[in-house]
């Protein structure tokens, strides 16, 4: 057993953040939510304001603009603003996670000193590009290509379901550079918009964490220097694993989030929705379900607090951040699920919140890395 440095006392600092967030959610986002999620708009000016706050570069180093926090205060920024919206909780977690995770993990001085600031206050806003169309969980398979011609890497191909994939301003790609299939053969790329050659693709109408922009980025002969290369060519697909090895606690944290949202709303309708001359709390049938889905927050919870500590030390995180993950996404939609079947047929409209939550939960159990996915990964770590 891994000895875990968990501590279960909240520290000032994490208290402080939460109430932040929690205000701010309340104040900025929560009297939008239906609007933007009819509309599929993706809120660019609350992003800037996030920046402002410094939640846009949470892991980020200060020296860097960013708020040089841990993944604990990093989780609970992600859960409070889930609780209230899906949508600008999972863009909050792809650019801090995936775009600005990845040039923090990989970039060298010079590349950290040109994008980091500007990613960390979100004057910039950041895209991270691994799926394509015919590569899903198979990412190995990936058909972008790049070759390097003098001083710059030609880009051709296209890559699919990205967030921020038309809006972003800027985007660290995974592309072929050698052998199809084997995983020496990719690197990773920054490019940024206004780039000749790189241009957006189709947006998805997706059935939920519809404020969150989906799209196609495409690249047709696009040039990039080649001082623009993350680490060596060929690592691309380590990196990228290791990205995903922490965004997938950002994923877990979102699950989380709309799991907490779903209770706490089912909760309070309970104790106010009178059946047969009570509260319909206090019918078993009720009670029941709702500590259930207390019980499996709480674990929930727990399995991501042990993945950010570990994480934190620079530990191995691969078997815990992928436990987290599939379970807490796992809970998001169960949660959801049962929180629509207590408001009963409210719950079926759009004038309560809990069919935003149930719609929303299920992007947790496929976006970076499938629930099935997670299983072998924990799996193989199990099996060494």
């Amino acid at each position: 057993m891994i000895q875990t440095g968990v501590s279960f006392q909240e520290n000032e600092n994490r208290t402080m953040i939460k109430e932040m967030v929690r205000d701010f959610a309340e104040k900025n986002i929560r009297k939008n939510v239906m609007e933007w999620d009819e509309a599929q708009h993706f809120p660019i000016e609350l992003f800037k304001e996030l920046g402002q706050i410094g939640l846009m570069g949470v892991l980020v180093p200060e020296e860097y603009g960013g708020s040089g926090f841990g993944y604990q205060e990093y989780v609970d920024v992600i859960v409070e603003v889930a609780k209230v919206c899906g949508s600008i909780g999972l863009s909050l977690a792809a650019h801090n996670s995936l775009c600005t995770g990845h040039i923090l993990a990989f970039g060298n001085e010079e590349q950290k000193a040109k994008w980091l600031p500007k990613l960390a206050t979100a004057e910039w806003i950041g895209a991270w590009g691994l799926t394509e169309a015919n590569t899903g969980s198979d990412a190995l398979r990936m058909q972008t290509t790049a070759v390097l011609d003098g001083d710059e890497y030609v880009i051709n191909g296209a890559k699919n379901w990205i967030t921020h994939g038309k809006s972003g301003d800027v985007a660290v790609v995974m592309v072929r550079t050698g052998e199809a299939g084997s995983s020496k053969g990719i690197s990773a790329i920054v490019v940024e918009r206004g780039t000749p050659g790189f241009s957006a693709g189709k947006k998805e109408n997706k059935l939920g964490m519809r404020a969150s922009e989906t799209t196609e980025m495409v690249f047709d002969n696009c040039r990039v220097p080649k001082e623009n290369l993350l680490g060596v060519e060929g690592e691309g697909f380590k990196q990228a694993m290791k990205v995903l090895d922490g965004g997938r606690i950002s994923i877990a944290a979102l699950g989380l989030g709309i799991a907490k949202g779903a209770y706490e709303a089912a909760l309070a309708y309970s104790k106010e929705r009178q059946q047969f001359g009570q509260s319909i709390s206090s019918f078993q049938g009720i009670s029941f379900k709702l500590a259930d889905m207390a019980t499996e927050i709480e674990a929930a919870d727990l399995l991501i607090r042990q993945a950010a500590d570990l994480k934190n030390r620079h530990q191995p995180v691969s078997k815990e951040s992928a436990m987290a993950k599939y379970y807490s996404s796992e809970v998001a939609v169960r949660c959801a699920t049962e929180a629509v079947q207590i408001f009963g047929g409210y719950g079926y409209t759009k004038d309560f919140p809990v069919e935003k939550f149930y719609r929303d939960a299920k992007l947790c159990t496929i976006g970076e890395g499938t629930s099935e996915i997670q299983k072998i990964v924990i799996a193989r770590e199990i099996m060494k």
